[in-house]
């Protein structure tokens, strides 16, 4: 009976792969959202968009998260996590084309299949919606300082402007790049991203190296109480966190890339995970730990804020992480602009025009816009975000799919593997946020809005 069962599910999926259902509308709706439209991407196109969505603002933060870490801790989290987090994205490319002739586009489908309709669209897409939208808000704040860093650099006997107006001005390149249609269409603007992300981490460590370790430098922990340290421990925790990102597109990225039954996307998709990931070491190992040995204690939560010569260098660098962090913002807006016009499209049948994208996304640009305007809080911003909803998509929902639609044998390899990653990333979820919400009010208290 069994034998049956699995013969006739076997010729099911040869009937999908053969057969497509979708009515002439449906088609037209799939060719014009922003995932599904262009599925004729390279495998490199794989690797600088996960370099793009992964090294961001994170990893400027990285020495300041080992000041609050420790060495023994701190170097401990960043090599954990690099490991984890490459084995759940593993698991996410696997998973995206697991039922023969069916994609899953975008990670609420995943999420679908593995919990069911209702239970996987409230469980994946609320998580998925702030981690995107958090990034955006963040990547806003880094933009307009990394700006007002600039202007201070080359122009040190100039007016001071404040830091509201150059968030403005970061925002105002995003009011025109976001009407790019989909992820195929912000290819250039995506490898440009990841030359900048490599650039300015090799400056970042580099001009670190050559100032040299700091008279007097201190590597004990910043904070004078107990309860200090422990927050500040969690709060880091959050940085890391937020540092390895790249799986809340991860799905999306791959559905840009051409697929058959002979030919599946997996394996083009994980020769560009692989490139992307031994660049992201190329770039978090040295900036933590070179930035965190030169300062000690004392490294700003930007390093480049900590850095001041050689005043052109570091000037530049500045502008990398600008160009970097606006192609990070549209590689996680992409997928926010898909589910709004799903949503205004398929449920609420708004005609699929330029005007409503026109609209929809200047909305969503002078949003982040204006949050960023109000809080920009960055460090905090990095811990808590990373904490309460990175670790969930990053560390331990592949996970739990993977064990609820593979069933593996219990206390074989993969079942421990996963229930160990699961058990890391709850951990991580439930304290890091504490950490950055302690940060984040103690900033509160002194921050004056808009100024």
């Amino acid at each position: 009976m069994a034998m049956a069962a699995d013969n006739s599910t076997e010729s099911d999926y040869k009937k999908n792969v053969q057969v497509d259902t979708r009515t002439a509308e449906e088609k037209a709706i799939d060719y014009w959202l922003p995932i599904t439209s262009s599925r004729n991407a390279k495998w490199w196109y794989s690797a600088f968009h996960n370099v793009t969505a992964m090294v961001g603002a994170g990893v400027l933060s990285l020495p300041f998260a080992m000041s609050e870490l420790g060495w023994g801790p701190g170097v401990a989290v960043m090599i954990i996590s690099w490991i984890v987090t490459l084995y759940t994205l593993w698991q996410m490319v696997e998973m995206h084309e697991m039922v023969p002739g069916k994609r899953f586009d975008r990670y609420h489908e995943l999420g679908q299949h593995a919990f069911g309709e209702k239970l996987g669209l409230y469980i994946v897409v609320p998580q998925q919606l702030v981690v995107e939208v958090g990034v955006d808000i963040v990547y806003m704040v880094t933009g307009g300082k990394s700006l007002k860093k600039f202007h201070d650099l080359v122009c040190d006997d100039c007016k001071d402007i404040k830091l509201t107006y150059f968030i403005m001005i970061f925002a105002s390149a995003h009011f025109v790049l976001s009407h790019l249609p989909n992820f195929n269409a912000i290819s250039g603007v995506s490898l440009a991203a990841a030359i900048m992300s490599l650039s300015y981490s090799t400056i970042a460590w580099g001009a670190a190296l050559k100032k040299g370790v700091q008279p007097d430098v201190q590597y004990g922990y910043r904070a004078k109480s107990t309860a200090g340290t422990v927050f500040n421990f969690f709060s880091a925790l959050g940085d890391v966190a937020f540092a390895y990102a790249g799986h809340n597109v991860v799905l999306e990225i791959q559905a840009t890339i051409p697929s058959t039954p002979e030919k599946p996307s997996k394996g083009p998709m994980w020769k560009g995970v692989i490139v992307a990931y031994i660049v992201v070491a190329l770039c978090y190992f040295p900036v933590a730990f070179i930035g965190y040995w030169m300062y000690g204690n004392e490294v700003s939560d930007n390093i480049l804020i900590s850095l001041n010569k050689p005043t052109w260098l570091i000037a530049m660098a500045n502008m990398f992480v600008v160009i970097h962090v606006i192609g990070s913002y549209q590689i996680y807006a992409m997928p926010v602009f898909d589910m709004i016009e799903t949503l205004l499209v398929k449920k609420l049948r708004f005609k699929p025009t330029c005007y409503l994208r026109f609209i929809t996304r200047n909305i969503y640009v002078a949003f982040t816009m204006f949050v960023a305007i109000s809080f920009p809080f960055f460090g905090g911003l990095l811990g808590f975000f990373g904490g309460f909803a990175f670790a969930p998509t990053t560390y331990f929902l592949p996970c739990i799919m993977w064990l609820a639609i593979y069933k593996p044998k219990r206390f074989s390899l993969s079942w421990i593997t996963n229930w160990i990653c699961i058990i890391l990333g709850v951990l991580l979820m439930v304290i890091a946020p504490i950490g950055a919400l302690r940060s984040i009010i103690l900033q509160a208290k002194t921050y004056d809005f808009y100024s």
